[in-house]
């Protein structure tokens, strides 16, 4: 299929959008053509660093006819504003997650994009790296049985101990469950199918953290999210899992991701990565295998998920890390959060396919 260049403008250049700017380099259909932030000598500079042609505004981007997709690096609260003008604007937009911090905003979004024939995507692409590649077709391929159960845990001391400008973190539309959530709720959708109801407890003991990084040192953040956040998914089809996710944990040892089914186990690597290791045990033998990699992409290739959808815009076909993946990540983040408020199980209304996977043998930068 000949493709044409997808021209990118990036709204948001902080700590994220380096990885982003890259992505050229490992996907030839990308093109950044503009880069905007609402501090613009942040804009140059970054444009100066990475060649980007046209540093400018945020309005300026939007009313740009060279951009064909938004990718929008923004802090989560205004995820759903700067998308929405985007939409409105004719861009196809491309977010990091969470999609919105309310199911309204991601679904004023979804309706938005559909009306005017245009296309949402949504971080994470991790899912579409090598290690969680390789354990879905491990799965699809009967490797551990009929899936059972599985566990998550993305546990840490949170993030202002080493992010520059982590206020954001602990204000909501964050904290653990959204900052890192989407990453192992999105893994465990791809593998294991959609989720039909969920319950949780959420708290934050500490009303205050201190950042510990540069440049801010020492200044003081008032929290107002849950910083630890344990919920239960029951899946379609019946399959259980628990999510842990925090900001209060110093140290532990436990996994990332395991999945259980009737003929084994496996080890999944973190999905906050693309690469592994994937591991393996099969029921009755005493030894854990690491799996070779079936797929590429094993280092950081974030702007993947924005690569598929241009390969996906230009031949019609569904693009991965769509918009209803991840309003289906968000509808699971906001019942957790409103079932241990409300001391109750909250059903689903959203649902959603597990993406397509990879086709195996594509060429590294090359996609379907």
């Amino acid at each position: 299929m000949a493709t044409k260049k997808a021209r990118i403008g990036i709204i948001g250049a902080g700590n994220i959008s380096g990885i982003y700017l890259e992505s050229p380099q490992k996907f030839s259909i990308l093109e950044i053509a503009a880069i905007a932030d609402i501090d613009m000598a942040r804009a140059k500079a970054r444009a100066e660093q990475y060649g980007v042609p046209k540093a400018c505004s945020v309005d300026e981007l939007l009313a740009d006819p060279a951009v064909d997709i938004v990718i929008n690096l923004t802090i989560p609260a205004v995820h759903a504003q700067v998308s929405l003008a985007a939409l409105e604007a004719g861009k196809s937009v491309y977010s990091e997650k969470p999609l919105a911090v309310n199911r309204d905003d991601a679904a004023k979004m979804l309706k938005l994009a559909a009306e005017k024939g245009l296309r949402v995507g949504c971080a994470p692409d991790t899912f579409l790296g090598a290690g969680l590649q390789t354990c879905r077709k491990l799965i699809d391929d009967g490797w551990i049985g009929q899936p059972l159960a599985a566990n998550a845990f993305m546990l840490s001391a949170g993030p202002e101990r080493w992010h520059p400008d982590p206020e954001f973190f602990f204000q909501p539309g964050a904290g653990p469950l959204f900052d890192m959530g989407p990453y192992y709720l999105t893994a465990l959708v791809n593998l294991l199918g959609p989720i039909n109801r969920v319950t949780g407890s959420a708290q934050a003991v500490r009303v205050e953290r201190t950042i510990g990084s540069q440049p801010k040192f020492g200044t003081k953040i008032q929290v107002n999210t849950p910083t630890h956040v344990a919920g239960v998914l029951d899946f379609e089809g019946g399959i259980v899992a628990n999510l842990n996710t925090s900001f209060d944990v110093w140290s532990h040892n436990l996994p990332p991701i395991e999945i259980y089914g009737t003929e084994g186990t496996l080890a999944v690597p973190d999905p906050n990565t693309f690469g592994g290791p994937v591991k393996l045990r099969r029921a009755g033998s005493d030894t854990w295998y690491e799996i070779p990699l079936s797929h590429n992409y094993p280092a950081n290739s974030r702007g993947l998920g924005v690569a598929d959808m241009a390969y996906a815009i230009q031949s019609g076909r569904k693009h991965r890390a769509s918009g209803d993946l991840a309003f289906h990540v968000l509808d699971t983040m906001v019942s957790i959060l409103e079932a241990s408020k409300e001391e109750k199980h909250i059903h689903l209304t959203s649902q959603v396919d597990r993406p397509a996977p990879l086709p195996l043998g594509l060429p590294a930068g090359i996609l379907d």
